[in-house]
């Protein structure tokens, strides 16, 4: 895996919306079919999660985590702060995954979430997100936090919404995507190729 430096990017401009949930929702009425569950998978294999993240998060464009070494992914992964939850059906087929970041102490950032393709239009992604706001708000936190771009599922934002996420700002990024990721960027958000 590469390290930190690639040589040619894909330098992108984005609108990144933050979000914040300062008590836990009543979403009780939001389970998961029985024919999902959810594994907690301490420690992941790097294998693992960088196939779960490819797998979700490929179309959108998630680049961040594979600019991380093979060491540098295994030691954050280590750390037990770090919550990786993975959604099979009952094949034992793995739709999505979700991470919750706990390393602040009084703050859970959902850090990263979403299903596989072969899952979307299922209609489970509501009741997958409700089990991880249950997740996070299992111990005692201050508030949980999310993010979302323009990249991402285009229901993305009004989920969190409607899961009683409440937006604090949005800020334009830009992003310098290494090529080497072969990611489908779309060419609306380029802004053009570094060197």
């Amino acid at each position: 895996m590469p390290s930190n430096i690639a040589e040619k990017t894909t330098r992108i401009r984005v609108k990144v919306t933050f979000l914040r949930m300062d008590r836990c929702p009543d979403l009780s009425a939001f389970q998961l079919p029985s024919s999902y569950h959810l594994t907690h998978i301490p420690n992941p294999d790097i294998s693992l999660y960088r196939y779960l993240y490819d797998g979700v998060g490929r179309d959108y464009c998630w680049w961040m985590r594979r600019n991380l070494s093979d060491e540098a992914l295994a030691s954050l992964l280590r750390d037990p702060r770090i919550e990786v939850y993975v959604l099979k059906d009952e094949q034992g087929v793995i739709c999505g995954f979700f991470e919750l970041d706990r390393r602040s102490g009084i703050d859970v950032d959902l850090a990263y979430f979403g299903l596989m393709r072969h899952a979307i239009g299922r209609k489970i992604g509501f009741s997958f997100l409700c089990q991880a706001i249950r997740l996070a708000w299992r111990s005692h936190i201050l508030c949980l936090r999310v993010n979302t771009c323009e990249l991402d599922h285009y229901r993305a934002l009004r989920m969190y919404l409607r899961a009683g996420f409440q937006p604090i700002r949005t800020v334009d990024e830009l992003w310098d995507i290494p090529d080497i990721y072969q990611l489908p960027i779309p060419e609306a958000f380029q802004t053009d190729k570094i060197s």
